[in-house]
């Protein structure tokens, strides 16, 4: 994947999801040529227990979103 977009998919993901803003993805190729990011983070609840998140996102090789999931 080239810089440039990377980085542009990364700021549209920061800029709607800004709890994974201090987050690095770790991205996977796909098949079809497709591209996964997977961004993790950890939130404090309001009772002070620990909350993961995990965020997938599946983008083409121009850096057009497709699809983003995230589960708790």
């Amino acid at each position: 994947m080239e810089k440039h977009i990377y980085d542009q998919i990364c700021s549209q993901i920061h800029k709607k999801y800004p709890a994974v803003k201090n987050s690095k993805p770790e991205i996977k190729a796909q098949p079809n040529g497709d591209y996964l990011l997977i961004f993790g983070a950890s939130q404090k609840t309001a009772n002070g227990h620990s909350l993961s998140t995990i965020l997938r996102v599946t983008a083409d090789e121009n850096g057009k979103i497709k699809k983003v999931s995230s589960s708790r």
